[in-house]
């Protein structure tokens, strides 16, 4: 298994970091990685998310749990590898939150495959997740 978590804190609560990531259209606001995204339901476990980052190939992505002001996770299937992303926000206090990225790839190529490609999907999260929460922050 291969595994990189990056988080950040911001005054930002959770409730304005959850309207953002529920907000599938906007995320090409705050994430300058996406060329497009599509969604094909709700923001909840079972629903896909077509992502395609600037010049590269779709991805595709399904919603695995969604918890509102807590957490989601998405995974993807690529190649034999199940990369799996946990988005979760922790109350710090009242006027604190952090917010946590964790990728975890696992399968039979893992160890060998990880960390090569792990890199290069995590590579932006600590400017996208500033974005994120400056946003939130209004």
């Amino acid at each position: 298994m291969w595994t990189y978590e990056h988080s950040v804190e911001t005054s930002a609560s959770p409730e304005a970091i959850w309207q953002r990531w529920a907000d599938i259209a906007d995320w090409g606001s705050w994430n300058t990685d996406i060329e497009d995204i599509q969604i094909s339901g709700p923001f909840a476990a079972g629903t896909e998310i077509t992502m395609t980052p600037r010049g590269q190939d779709p991805v595709r992505l399904r919603i695995a749990e969604a918890t509102v002001n807590e957490l989601f996770v998405d995974e993807a299937d690529i190649d034999g590898l199940l990369l799996r992303t946990v988005h979760r926000l922790d109350c710090i206090d009242q006027h604190r939150t952090r917010v946590v990225y964790r990728m975890e790839i696992t399968g039979p190529a893992a160890d060998e495959i990880g960390p090569h490609i792990g890199p290069a999907v995590t590579a932006d999260w600590p400017e996208t997740m500033a974005a994120l929460v400056k946003v939130a922050q209004g």
